[in-house]
């Protein structure tokens, strides 16, 4: 087990290169994803929105779960990476013939005659995909954040690059499907440049059958909530037009964007430590609930700010064609201030190995979700998102029963730790929406409003004495020092 100063070297410098890696990546993909925005059209996001849902458990399907089962297992071997490495291949070849057959079938259901087409093409994503999930995972164990994150900013920059250039040239959807194979396929072929291993020509049965007792709960419990985060774009798919589905599948990127890009930094890094503490529990626990503070400290005023920013922002770098997705965008961005802390929730059954109970909680808001859906769809989508809101928030209080049996930190516990930060937030917007509303122009707006959201918050975090801000201080003299050692070795 890693001692305390080993634990937080690595996670130091984890993090580090994690957020460099992340903040990159999503900065080049958020200015990628503006020009493109203002280049193509609403029904172009649609029709790849339409077949989310399909990639998504495609992708569950192949991966299977076996990434955290490897990253969970203490005494892993050589033996059960190549057996899941051909697993993961397999299965993504027969995935790919099944999507490639049904593909006309998706396009009639749709009512698109152009699905079939970009469905045949997009699915080589999960074919070229399936070679990268090891790779991935052992990068994870062995806790390399470094070689990842440049892997992620090469891909985005040289994929971006491509897309924009058929943009402009008029190819229209297609853009958006060569750009996403050819992110694929620059991270594919750097994976196995940089992490220099390669599968031995060996199946184990016994290890698959070992690894899949754990990966088998978090496949299912992967499908019900990927069923349950992509149903809404079938329904919306069907019922309205590929406009429709473009407005909410634009309105869904800005708020996971800004949500994922702090909860994959710190849930990135701190899984597989996590993991590592599962014997010492007080430990882990301790992790798990720094880890949860900081994260509500970053996610919460970030994405009120965006949302009370969201309407200038549209108008002035997305144009007046994208802007039904405002309200779409405010009710997302307070759904996912919730989305992270559930996340960390489920992700601490994951690491004391309880996939089990995972299963449990993601089967038990199924039922909810589909009454929801049921009530909200024939309103229209605005109601369709604000019934989402709420599935959120009952979700959060379901994702925290088990860590509060476990380990006497459940939903009461967790919302007395965030107050002091929802009071911060609660000062914060009162002033970007009391002074924004008197400036004229939206490109005012958005820079008066963002400098007044971050200045009025880190003082309110200051005056109240939240911990988290002396803790963020730290530990970004931490990771910058971890990162420049890390660069010039």
């Amino acid at each position: 087990m890693p001692n305390n100063s080993s634990l937080k070297s690595k996670a130091a410098k984890g993090m580090a290169w994690s957020a460099f890696g992340t903040f990159s990546s999503q900065g080049i993909s958020f200015a990628i994803g503006i020009i493109l925005a203002r280049l193509l059209m609403p029904s172009d996001y649609g029709m790849i929105g339409m077949l989310a849902i399909f990639f998504a458990v495609s992708q569950l399907l192949v991966e299977s779960g076996f990434s955290n089962a490897l990253i969970q297992k203490i005494d892993r071997t050589e033996d059960d990476y190549s057996t899941i490495f051909y697993v993961n291949l397999l299965v993504s070849i027969i995935i790919y013939l099944i999507l490639f057959i049904t593909a006309p079938f998706i396009a009639h259901f749709y009512n698109t005659p152009e699905l079939t087409l970009i469905t045949r093409v997009l699915s080589l994503n999960i074919l070229i995909g399936s070679f990268a999930i090891v790779q991935q995972a052992r990068l994870k164990i062995l806790l390399d954040f470094k070689t990842p994150a440049l892997i992620t900013i090469l891909s985005v920059a040289v994929s971006g690059a491509i897309g924009i250039v058929m943009a402009i040239y008029g190819y229209g959807v297609w853009a958006l499907v060569i750009q996403s194979i050819c992110a694929t396929i620059v991270r594919t072929i750097f994976l196995f440049i940089f992490n220099r291993w390669l599968p031995k020509l060996v199946f184990s049965i016994s290890s698959l059958k070992q690894l899949f007792r754990f990966s088998s709960n978090l496949l299912v419990a992967g499908l019900v909530a990927t069923i349950m985060n992509n149903l809404y774009s079938i329904l919306i798919g069907k019922l309205f037009s590929p406009k429709d589905v473009g407005f909410y599948t634009r309105a869904r990127q800005f708020p996971e964007l800004l949500s994922g890009t702090i909860t994959s930094i710190l849930q990135g890094v701190t899984y597989p430590i996590l993991t590592s503490l599962q014997n010492d529990r007080d430990r882990m626990v301790s992790v798990y609930g720094r880890l949860m503070r900081i994260t509500v400290f970053f996610v919460m005023p970030l994405l009120t700010l965006f949302a009370l920013l969201a309407e200038p922002f549209i108008r002035l770098l997305l144009t007046e064609k994208w802007m039904p997705v405002v309200p779409l965008i405010q009710w997302l961005c307070f759904a996912r201030m919730i989305t992270p802390i559930s996340g960390l929730n489920m992700n601490i059954l994951n690491a004391i190995g309880r996939s089990d109970l995972f299963l449990k909680v993601d089967l038990s808001k199924f039922p909810l979700a589909l009454v929801t859906m049921a009530i909200t769809v024939p309103f229209g989508i605005n109601a369709v998102v604000i019934g989402n809101f709420f599935i959120t928030i009952i979700g959060f209080f379901i994702n925290a029963y088990y860590p509060g049996k476990l380990f006497g930190f459940g939903a009461v516990r967790q919302v007395k730790e965030m107050l002091t930060v929802i009071v911060a937030t609660l000062i914060m917007a009162i002033f970007v929406f009391g002074i924004t509303n008197l400036i004229p122009g939206d490109f005012l707006k958005l820079i008066a409003g963002t400098i007044i959201g971050i200045t009025t918050y880190l003082l309110s975090a200051h005056f109240m004495k939240i911990e988290e801000l002396k803790e963020v201080r730290t530990m970004t003299i931490q990771m910058r020092g971890k990162f420049i050692s890390s660069n010039r070795n």
